[in-house]
């Protein structure tokens, strides 16, 4: 069984990268493998239970996505497995790959400007450079036009 490794942030996004994982998954014969990665916060002060709150808010809202997205997929027939992980999102994404032996890595690409990619590096391309396996990029734009047409069919 193929292996379909869909890393999904909590933007609009996850839709059109989860329909195109189940798309391939589909062709395929195989699974997807849901992830989403947690970066590591960026410190301000030693310790701020402000802080520390948002993350706690952000892991269960990352977990209750991971768990829709899941059922989704296995509602339109395609098995499905989540895991949350913590730590740089381009290393976490390509040691996943590794851990479940993905064939396939399908993610988004959020367009961020070619300065914004210089300075900071974008996640899509940091993923590309070292994948141990072919990479789908799915446009930001063409993500989020499919889940808004999704939408609107299931009204």
């Amino acid at each position: 069984m193929k292996t379909i490794l869909a890393p999904i942030d909590l933007s609009d996004a996850a839709a059109g990268v989860t329909s195109e994982a189940r798309a391939l998954a589909g062709i395929l014969g195989g699974k997807v493998s849901l992830l989403h990665v947690v970066p590591p916060p960026v410190v301000i002060n030693e310790y701020s239970p402000e802080a520390e709150r948002l993350a706690d808010e952000e892991q269960q809202s990352a977990e209750q996505s991971l768990e829709y997205w899941k059922q989704s997929l296995e509602s339109g027939g395609v098995e499905a497995e989540t895991a949350l992980r913590h730590g740089p999102p381009v290393a976490t994404i390509l040691d996943e790959a590794v851990r479940t032996n993905a064939d396939y890595v399908v993610m988004g690409s959020h367009g961020h400007g070619a300065l914004y990619n210089l300075l900071v590096g974008g996640t899509a391309s940091g993923v590309i450079q070292k994948s141990p396996c072919p990479v789908v990029i799915v446009p930001t734009q063409k993500a989020v036009a499919r889940a808004t047409a999704a939408t609107q069919a299931h009204s």
